[in-house]
């Protein structure tokens, strides 16, 4: 047995930052990857999850297809937030807040502009995790990295200023495949909570899907979390499903955002979304960045 198994790693939410690690690994090895984390695979192994993980193009294992396209969508996603952070923290913004950072593992391998803070927050055993998995690795931080340890659908704010979060400093923050699991009244907490926290010249990327209900109220849905072993539905809040309202909606009317549809960014980076949505249905799925003025 894993020494790492008693984390929440491999149950619920945690068991799919597992799964995004795994395929994040599948198109670091590829030859065109979109990315490149050295970390990734060495998540999976030490967490010796309870259904397969092929963390390799080439592995031999069920659903190769599907985690090739799963893959794909990753690299697609996490090559659009690379690319974000690259922009906003090289044009002045000299904290990134990462909510929801999972296996996250920006703060090692971007390169950051000196004197940069990296906030990561997410449940204290995936956090651990994480750190621990690091640490054999021998993995250092290419910024002033800050763990801070919180659940998100309760108040955070507090622990994110004593880890040294300064609001005067201009911020970059990520909310990346977090939206959907949070009930619908956090979702508006946290989006309200980041305005409150924005010195001007900060900006928030967000990744957030319409029609949540009619997703995963989809018979795929349901084969899909079979194939994968992941009860996707049953970690979806039903005011989530219900909630239809684009995050911004919740920000400032100083704040100015656009969103772009998952597909034009795939096909930005010479990729194509369609063989995945036909495999899991993703209703409006877009990607979107905000601006506080």
């Amino acid at each position: 047995m894993s020494r790492y198994e008693q984390w929440d790693i491999v149950s619920g939410v945690g068991l799919t930052a597992l799964a995004v690690a795994a395929a994040r690994s599948i198109e670091s090895h590829r030859a065109d990857g979109l990315v490149n984390d050295p970390y990734a695979e060495s998540f999976v192994v030490a967490a010796a999850p309870p259904v397969p993980m092929p963390t390799r193009p080439d592995a031999d294992v069920e659903q190769a297809d599907l985690w090739a396209r799963m893959a794909e969508h990753m690299g697609v996603r996490s090559r659009y937030f690379d690319d974000f952070f690259r922009t906003y923290c090289g044009d002045g913004a000299r904290q990134a807040v990462i909510l929801a950072a999972g296996l996250d593992t920006r703060a090692y391998r971007l390169d950051w502009p000196a004197g940069t803070r990296v906030f990561e927050l997410d449940q204290p055993r995936v956090l651990e995790f994480k750190d621990a998995v690091l640490r054999e690795r021998g993995a250092r931080p290419h910024c002033d990295r800050r763990a801070v340890p919180v659940d998100l659908r309760e108040e955070w704010a507090e622990p994110l200023r004593r880890a040294g979060f300064d609001p005067a400093v201009p911020t970059a923050w990520l909310a990346e495949g977090l939206m959907p699991y949070l009930p619908g009244p956090a979702q508006r907490d946290l989006m309200t909570t980041i305005a409150s926290l924005s010195a001007p010249g900060s900006h928030a990327a967000v990744e957030f899907m319409h029609d949540l209900r009619a997703v995963f109220d989809d018979p795929a849905m349901t084969d899909l979390s079979r194939r994968f072993g992941i009860d996707m539905p049953a970690l979806i809040p039903e005011s989530a499903r219900d909630n239809d309202v684009a995050p911004d909606a919740w920000l400032p009317a100083s704040w100015t955002a656009d969103s772009d549809p998952a597909e034009t960014v795939a096909g930005r980076y010479g990729r194509s979304f369609p063989g995945f949505t036909d495999t899991m249905p993703t209703g409006d799925y877009r990607f979107l960045i905000a601006h506080a003025g």
